[in-house]
């Protein structure tokens, strides 16, 4: 599959997620990001730690995270009817602003 903007992802997720779940809470979206973020700091954890794996594994194991909290949260906006990729282009456009490095108290330009 070719590359595909982040609307088209969240329209695609809706049908995939409707197909293999049905109708599922935003709620259980939610707790489903914080069960991937969970995962993503133990895989960070043991890599830092250099235990129970190779770097490789703790690498592996913190982009499966990494995608699955993301394919949550088009999960939870497809469930409150938000237009994820809009909120990421807001989001930036705002942070963007932000310069701490000149006002270290605010992050105003």
């Amino acid at each position: 599959m070719g590359k595909i903007s982040l609307r088209t992802m969240q329209k695609l997720h809706n049908q995939w997620s409707l197909k293999n779940f049905g109708i599922c809470s935003s709620g259980q979206m939610l707790i489903g990001v914080m069960e991937e973020v969970g995962e993503l700091a133990h895989s960070h954890l043991k890599y830092e730690q250099g235990i129970r794996g190779t770097s490789t594994k703790h690498i592996a194991d913190a982009k499966d995270a990494v995608g699955d909290i993301v394919m949550y949260l088009i999960d939870y906006c497809n469930k409150r009817g938000f237009d994820f990729e809009k909120i990421i282009q807001d989001t930036w456009k705002e942070i963007s602003k932000r310069d701490w490095e000149k006002n270290p108290e605010t992050g105003e330009g």
